[in-house]
């Protein structure tokens, strides 16, 4: 099957073209967000080609796999012709929660594909068809050595998010272990920081702190987090949207109280034997629920039945 998808999310994207398809990327002038081609920091298969926009018309393009609401008209713009899809929601509902109706809830001809059992439930689906599917990550081996006294954190944009993504927390965090940043735009803040590595070498980065910290108040469900738990990390985590789900009790501590959070987060930090304990369970229960091969068996029969 040949499948037209922008690259939205470089993580998730990332596991998706795995699958046995070929799968098409637009790529516009400069790269900008309806067209960034190929990912640079990710390890794409050849399967996944960029097509200019332009040339997209010339493509025996199957299905489309839309991210954004605006993807379904550029896709009519771009190919000159409609074709089945199925959109994928990545996102927590935003604005009045949980009244927010989702951009397809008028329409019954495109599946609605939630990430996580939360988003489908918080969200306001109206008509649409919806199916959850899972994440899946490719296992990157249990990297893990926690030879550093430090906690990890991977977040894009701190600053912007701080709400979201619990950056006004970290300063008490910082005070149980010290704390070390990855993502995009991180440089500058009072932590130890690593600007928009290869995903390759955060992996190995990530790996050598004692523990993984998910600050987040608000997100579907981190794909670092659960990368974090197949390196075999050890996890702390604020009991928010799917965490809960995700992180079972012998991986690692989950709660909406910061104090105890923080005093699990200066707990694996100071035992590095109970840190690789639970980051054993962490790695376990990550590849048994988000295993590569079951969220592209998911896919695929999604995927032929549309």
């Amino acid at each position: 099957m040949r499948i037209l998808l922008w690259h939205v999310h470089g993580s998730w994207t990332t596991a998706f073209v795995r699958g046995r398809h070929d799968y098409v990327i637009p790529l516009v002038p400069g790269r900008g967000p309806d067209g960034r081609g190929r990912a640079a920091t990710y390890d794409w298969p050849a399967a996944a080609r960029e097509v200019p926009w332009d040339r997209l018309s010339d493509e025996p393009i199957d299905l489309v796999v839309y991210q954004r609401p605006h993807e379904l008209e550029l896709a009519r713009d771009w190919l000159g012709r409609d074709l089945p899809g199925v959109y994928v929601e990545h996102n927590t509902p935003k604005g009045d929660v949980p009244e927010t109706r989702h951009p397809l809830a008028g329409r019954d001809d495109v599946p609605l594909v939630h990430v996580t059992y939360f988003n489908e439930l918080f969200w306001d689906n109206g008509r649409a068809p919806t199916r959850v599917i899972e994440h899946g990550v490719p296992d990157p081996g249990h990297l893990y050595t926690g030879e550093l006294r430090r906690a990890g954190v991977v977040v894009n944009e701190p600053v912007r998010r701080t709400r979201v993504a619990g950056t006004d927390l970290l300063p008490r965090f910082a005070a149980a272990a010290p704390l070390d940043l990855f993502g995009m735009k991180v440089d500058g803040l009072p932590y130890g920081t690593y600007e928009d590595l290869p995903q390759h070498a955060m992996h190995a980065e990530l790996a050598r702190r004692r523990v993984y910290l998910h600050p987040y108040r608000w997100t579907s469900l981190g794909l670092a987090l659960i990368e974090a738990m197949t390196l075999g990390m050890p996890v702390v985590a604020l009991a928010a949207t799917e965490a809960v789900e995700a992180v079972p009790p012998e991986a690692g501590v989950v709660s909406t109280r910061v104090d105890v959070l923080a005093d699990a987060l200066r707990g694996f930090a100071d035992d590095p034997e109970r840190a690789a304990q639970a980051g054993k369970a962490a790695r376990a229960a990550a590849l048994s629920r988000y295993g590569l091969d079951r969220f592209l068996r998911d896919w695929d029969q999604l995927l032929e039945e549309v």
